[in-house]
């Protein structure tokens, strides 16, 4: 079997967990073929690699940087798409991982008369947000998802939650839709004390912290866990690993917020605005005493499987597939969420609260966050592996080729 890939991200090009997802999915299907398979990656950027199971091919940027265009964003994504559908050799199965390859997938579909395969990492009219990052482009993106949804032989998601929301929005058969979970590399993901690095980020190691990761966006919900920092216990430090703002908007309104948080707190939030390198990320989900998901919306939530298998509990909204994540009163605590039609919480202050609440409720009970930490590492082990993830998905493509 030869499968192709079409991705935006892949390393060292990564930025969220569409691209964690790629990284760890393609590596793992390669180390299981034993020869008898091979994977070709189709991705934006410059990557080049050749060996007799991964080829990878980067597609650089083309489109020309001029004052005058309207949709830069969105003509660079589509040329890209051309060189990929010109560029792509002959494939057994085509997979499509976000909007950004939707064009090329439905047109290679066609052309190399192969089954397509769309892994659905999130869908979007159910991130409004978007059209503040993409402009009137954003109806092109819904466009193109709507179109792949259509043209897929097979469609894979995330999460139950996810299943059901494609069959809400789009016209597809259930029996179109397989639920096959992220994962998370538990080799790389565990117990890791060095409380020296804690130190270099300025975190004190002998004082609890909250600990937050994720992109600057309405989606990861950080205003909302910035509104309930005034509320938790005084001589816990919150933590936040906060880059890569969807906009200049809202990395104005980060500032300002952790100004207004600093100041109602009267110490120091501890804020990481560049990317934090992988081999630090264990150390700090593992030293946190809580990691807290406030997000709004959130289709699985890979970072919650990171902070589980370093033995430290959740708090996190009740959203999406997080509850198939985070196991309530078990692995973590998850907060109610009752969203209005922005995605937005109905009650913004009310969300802060619980939220501040649940974390407070940990913080103050170390031996239950021990036994949650202990609980979530063991499930993740066992049914959170890459290894698991990618037999399933090679699985899924067989049916689709036999089929």
């Amino acid at each position: 079997m030869k499968a192709l890939i079409l991705t935006n991200e892949y390393p060292p090009h990564i930025y969220g967990g569409a691209g964690v997802h790629v990284e760890h999915l393609v590596r793992e299907m390669a180390a299981l073929s034993s020869g008898s398979h091979s994977f070709d990656v189709l991705c934006f950027g410059d990557q080049k690699r050749i060996d007799p199971r991964l080829r990878v091919s980067g597609v650089p940027g083309v489109y020309p940087q001029t004052s005058e265009l309207q949709r830069p964003r969105l003509g660079d994504t589509l040329l890209r798409n051309a060189l990929m559908t010109g560029s792509a050799d002959a494939a057994d199965v085509i997979h499509c991982h976000t909007w950004y390859t939707y064009m090329a997938g439905c047109l290679l579909k066609e052309i190399l008369q192969a089954p397509l395969v769309v892994t659905t990492h999130s869908l979007e009219p159910h991130r409004p947000w978007k059209k503040d990052q993409l402009g009137d482009s954003y109806h092109a993106t819904c466009w193109l998802e709507k179109t792949a949804m259509s043209n897929a032989d097979g469609i894979i998601a995330v999460s139950e939650t996810m299943k059901q929301n494609v069959m809400d929005l789009y016209p597809v058969h259930p029996e179109k839709i397989r639920v096959i979970h992220n994962g998370v590399d538990i080799r790389l993901f565990c117990e890791t004390y060095r409380p020296e690095t804690l130190k270099s980020y300025g975190i004190d190691p002998d004082k609890p912290y909250i600990l937050f990761v994720g992109r600057i966006t309405r989606q990861k919900g950080i205003m909302h866990l910035l509104r309930a920092i005034s509320l938790i216990d005084s001589g816990v430090q919150t933590v936040l690993c906060a880059s890569a703002p969807d906009t200049q908007e809202i990395a104005r309104e980060m500032e300002s917020r952790v100004k207004k948080a600093e100041q109602e707190m009267g110490q120091n939030i501890i804020w990481i605005s560049e990317t934090v390198p992988l081999q630090d990320l264990p150390v700090l989900y593992t030293h946190a005493a809580v990691f807290v998901c406030p997000s709004v919306y959130e289709p699985f939530g890979i970072i919650n499987l990171e902070a589980g298998a370093c033995n430290t509990p959740v708090v996190a909204a009740a959203v999406g597939g997080i509850p198939e994540v985070v196991v309530h009163e078990e692995t973590g605590l998850l907060v109610p969420f009752e969203a209005q039609e922005d995605a937005e919480p109905k009650r913004p202050e009310i969300f802060a609260a619980d939220l501040a609440a649940a974390i407070n409720t940990l913080i103050q009970a170390p031996e239950k966050r021990r036994q949650m930490g202990g609980a979530a590492r063991k499930r993740i082990e066992n049914q959170f592996s890459w290894a698991s993830i990618a037999r399933q998905t090679m699985d899924f493509y067989a049916h689709l080729i036999k089929n």
